[in-house]
């Protein structure tokens, strides 16, 4: 099964990158982009008998690893 978890900083949290992306289109003439916030998106292949054994496994290994939850939110599609 294919998962993947998409992972981006919560929305009280500072998105230095996302103003840096947003201050440089703002230079390429782009003034109608506003509010850029970037993240990460994870791709995974998992081995699991059924898409609630994946969901758990991928949420387990996303707390513990991949996403920082004090800063980060996540969300995950398994397909």
């Amino acid at each position: 099964m294919k998962a993947i978890v998409y992972i981006r900083l919560k929305s009280e949290v500072l998105d230095p990158q996302g103003q840096a992306i947003e201050s440089a289109l703002k230079n390429l003439g782009e003034n109608d982009i506003k509010n850029v916030r970037q993240g990460k998106l994870i791709e995974m292949d998992i081995q699991a008998d059924n898409k609630k054994d994946a969901e758990e496994k991928i949420e387990k290994i996303t707390k513990s690893l991949l996403a920082n939850t004090v800063i980060e939110e996540y969300s995950i599609e398994i397909g």
